[in-house]
């Protein structure tokens, strides 16, 4: 039985990297930056190009360095 090819590829994503302290910020930015799976400085995560994740930068991109997949 053969698998099918996952279109993994062809899906665009964002990479997004803490670049500032959290420290010092609203609770509610830090729940956001958890949110996207972020830790601590100079982590990055890819993330999906959606209007959810777009929000999400929106709101703590002051803290953040974004960059297309």
């Amino acid at each position: 039985m053969a698998k099918a090819k996952s279109s993994k590829a062809a899906t665009k994503g964002l990479r997004i990297t803490l670049t500032r302290s959290p420290i010092g910020t609203p609770e509610g930015h830090r729940l956001v930056l958890r949110g996207l799976g972020l830790r601590r400085i100079r982590h990055s995560v890819i993330r999906p190009d959606t209007l959810q994740v777009r929000g999400m930068i929106h709101k703590v991109g002051y803290l953040l360095d974004v960059q297309p997949q």
